[in-house]
């Protein structure tokens, strides 16, 4: 990137982050403030060829409680959706950044970017307990679709596979409850590893949602 390009880059946002300062209420501004020093950028989910909306939208609601920023959507097997159920979400969708890929290979390099590992969740022979994952490190957590769950093409390109201890017959769960035991897990674990108390974005990626959400109604 040219560096004249990017230093007028941050003298915009920083510009723009002065301009919300000056325009947004102490209490808005302290409560954005709040929000962003908990997100937590080394974790997210992925789901993948996932057909209810709805089902994506309780997810995002999820992720947005536990501090998750990024959300991966993968649809290589339907067609990418064009909206999130708003009542299902409670309008989590504005306050997270998604990304959205029709190629799994695509998708899981930009995933290896940032991500030590990527579990799926698969009853399999080599499947671990979620209580025995490290959720504290830069992880992925892959979520399948409602009828078919995690694919083969994805479970050989992840590091592993998780299941969620039952006890019951049916031995599985919705895919947004499923999410939602993991993240509460994840959320567990990070809380007493202190993983909430201190900043965890910073630099552009900070200042540009800090700006964004300056504009977002509630």
């Amino acid at each position: 990137m040219d560096i004249t390009y990017l230093i007028t880059l941050i003298l915009c946002s920083f510009a723009a982050y002065f301009h919300l300062i000056n325009t947004m209420t102490p209490e808005r501004l302290e409560r954005l403030n709040n929000v962003l020093i908990k997100r937590q950028p080394d974790l997210t989910v992925v789901l993948e060829n996932v057909f209810d909306p709805h089902n994506i939208s309780a997810v995002m609601r999820t992720c947005d409680a536990v501090g998750i920023q990024d959300i991966y959507i993968l649809n290589n097997k339907i067609p990418p959706h064009r909206k999130w159920s708003s009542k299902s979400s409670s309008s989590a969708a504005k306050w997270l950044t998604i990304h959205q890929f029709t190629d799994a290979q695509e998708c899981f390099s930009e995933l290896r970017k940032d991500y030590k590992k990527i579990f799926t969740t698969h009853l399999s022979t080599d499947a671990v307990s979620l209580h025995e994952l490290d959720l504290t490190e830069p992880v992925a957590l892959v979520f399948g679709n409602e009828h078919s769950g995690v694919s083969e093409e994805i479970i050989a390109m992840a590091d592993g596979n998780f299941i969620i201890p039952q006890v019951g017959i049916i031995k599985s769960l919705n895919i947004s409850v499923a999410c939602a035991v993991s993240l509460y897990e994840a959320y567990r674990q990070k809380n007493n590893a202190g993983h909430y108390s201190a900043p965890k974005l910073e630099g552009e990626k900070l200042v540009a949602l800090r700006n964004n959400w300056g504009f977002i109604e509630e």
